[in-house]
C-alpha cells in the first residue's frame, strides 16, 4: 500500500463491521453501523432494571436465550424445517440458523462497488471446511460480494457454512480472531504502520465459580485474540 492509505482487515463479526465501513463514504459510516447493530438488537429493547451484578447477568442471559429463540433481525432466523441430526442435508442448510436475512442486509448497507473500488483495502478471513486452511480474501486481489463477507462470519454449528468458487468456508474465528498477522506480513519491512485492533473476547480473566461462568471462560480462551503470538 501507499503511504497513507487505509486497511481494513477483519474476521468474524469484524468482517461485517468493516465492510459496512468499506462499502460506504466517511460521512455515512457510523450511521449505517448504527441502523445494522439497532436492527439486529431490535428484538431486545428494554434495559437492565439497574446495574446490580445479578440483574445485568439475568438481563444477558434472557436477552440470549430470546435471540436463540427467535434470531436476529436482519442476521440470522431460525432453520424451518430444521436440519435433523445423523441425516444427509446440503451443505448450505448444516446449521441451526439461516442467514439469508444477512445477505439482504449486506446489500442494502453496504455499497459493494465502492468497497472494491480501492479507495480503502479491505481483507477478511476464513476457513476452508475440508482443508482446515485459513484463507483472506483482499479487495487488493479480488472482487469481494456479500457471500465473502457471510463466509468470514459463518460460525458452526449456529450459522451455514457458505460456498465460494465451488469450496465451502466457514468462521475464520474457527482458527484464529486476529487478523493483524496478515496485515504484518504485507507491509513489513516496508514502512512504519499504525494499527487498530478491537477485540471482542479477553484472554485475562477470573478463575469460573459457576457453570455458566466456565462456558463463558472457555468462550473468551478460545476466541480471544492471538495477538501475544505474534513476533514483533
Amino acid at each position: 500500500m501507499e503511504a497513507g492509505s487505509a486497511f481494513v482487515a477483519g474476521i468474524s463479526i469484524g468482517a461485517i463491521n468493516g465492510a459496512i465501513i468499506c462499502g460506504n463514504p466517511p460521512e455515512r459510516r457510523v450511521e449505517r453501523l448504527a441502523n445494522f447493530w439497532r436492527q439486529t438488537s431490535s428484538l431486545v429493547t428494554a434495559a437492565p432494571l439497574n446495574d446490580g451484578q445479578g440483574i445485568l447477568q439475568l438481563f444477558d442471559e434472557s436477552s440470549a436465550a430470546i435471540t436463540a429463540t427467535f434470531g436476529a433481525p436482519g442476521f440470522f432466523r431460525p432453520r424451518m424445517p430444521p436440519a435433523l441430526p445423523g441425516l444427509s442435508h446440503p451443505p448450505e442448510r448444516l446449521s441451526v440458523y439461516d442467514t439469508a436475512p444477512l445477505r439482504e442486509t449486506l446489500l442494502s448497507l453496504v455499497d459493494f462497488d465502492l468497497l472494491n473500488s480501492g479507495a480503502v483495502r479491505y481483507g477478511i478471513g476464513a476457513v476452508d471446511v475440508k482443508t482446515g486452511n485459513f484463507r483472506y480474501f483482499d479487495t487488493a486481489r479480488e472482487r469481494i460480494g456479500p457471500e465473502h463477507v457471510m463466509a468470514s462470519g459463518a460460525l458452526p454449528p449456529g450459522l451455514p457454512m457458505v460456498a465460494i468458487e465451488g469450496d465451502y468456508y466457514w468462521d475464520g474465528g474457527v482458527v484464529s480472531n486476529t487478523p493483524l498477522q496478515y496485515v504484518l506480513d504485507f507491509e513489513r519491512p516496508t514502512q512504519d504502520i499504525l494499527v487498530f485492533q478491537l477485540d471482542h473476547f479477553s484472554e485475562l480473566g477470573e478463575l469460573p465459580q459457576t457453570q455458566l461462568e466456565i462456558n463463558q471462560r472457555e468462550k473468551d480462551i478460545r476466541y480471544s485474540s492471538r495477538t501475544r503470538m505474534t513476533p514483533t
